[in-house]
């Protein structure tokens, strides 16, 4: 009986202990910004969604591997009279140059998406600067425009990240409505998941050589805009000076 009582106490102490551990862990980790969910007045979050009184939205296209659909895309931009932002990876930049080209020509954003795809997290300050201006100074070289959002590949970010691109002028981009594209679930799967969760102020994410972008595009297009959205470049939607975002990282004005 009594060897029961010391091995119970002793298995209480042991959880105890690593419980403490536990939260001590957590509690530093989420100081030092690199666990996506784990929050504290110290992390920096990028811009998921803006808040606004508005029935407005963003659509964005990250590129990274081919350009399959990318003709089909603009064209049935352009027949809605939509105008969106493009995400782009610095070896797709030098692959398409004439993509990119159109991209602007066609009244459409281009945004970084980083030089090669990495997890951006695992890099130093100046590795994630050095990302951002070789693909940066890759746009401008075709468009005559300096990118000013960037989109993190993978959504991977932490605090070192956010700052390094605020500090080049880039604003850090995320999303609230994640269309799941890549998942090649079909048409119908796509259009109910991207307008059963569009509120005014969402940033959603398709991808440009998602496998039925070509077919789910014209009907999403349509129903949002059914729905009273006006859809806009992200840079047009988000809110430049004077914010805060909250830990849900919707982007308020101040």
């Amino acid at each position: 009986m009594k060897i029961f009582v010391i091995q119970k106490r002793s298995f209480i102490i042991g959880l105890i202990l690593t419980l403490i551990i536990a939260a001590i862990a957590v509690y530093f980790t989420g100081i030092r910004g690199e666990t996506i969910g784990v929050f504290s007045p110290q992390r920096r979050l990028p811009i998921y969604s803006v808040e606004t009184q508005e029935k407005k939205i963003a659509i964005s296209f990250d590129a990274a591997w081919g350009d399959e659909y990318t003709d089909d895309i603009l064209d049935t931009l352009d027949k809605y009279k939509v105008k969106t932002t493009f995400f782009l990876v610095g070896f797709w930049v030098d692959k398409y140059p004439e993509w990119v080209k159109q991209f602007h020509e066609r009244g459409h954003e281009v945004g970084n998406h980083s030089s090669t795809h990495p997890h951006m997290s695992k890099l130093s300050k100046e590795q994630v600067k050095t990302e951002l201006q070789t693909t940066g100074d890759k746009i401008k070289a075709i468009t005559g425009v300096q990118p000013t959002v960037f989109r993190p590949p993978f959504g991977d970010y932490n605090n070192v990240l956010i700052e390094a691109a605020e500090e080049i002028g880039y604003y850090t981009i995320q999303w609230d409505v994640d269309s799941l594209d890549w998942k090649e679930m079909g048409v119908k799967p796509v259009v109910d998941r991207v307008t059963r969760n569009v509120k005014p102020g969402s940033i959603v994410l398709f991808h440009n050589n998602a496998k039925y972008v070509a077919e789910f595009l014209p009907p999403v297009l349509e129903r949002l805009q059914e729905m009273g959205y006006e859809i806009v470049p992200v840079s047009d939607l988000i809110i430049k000076d004077n914010f805060t975002i909250d830990p849900s990282g919707r982007q308020k004005q101040k």
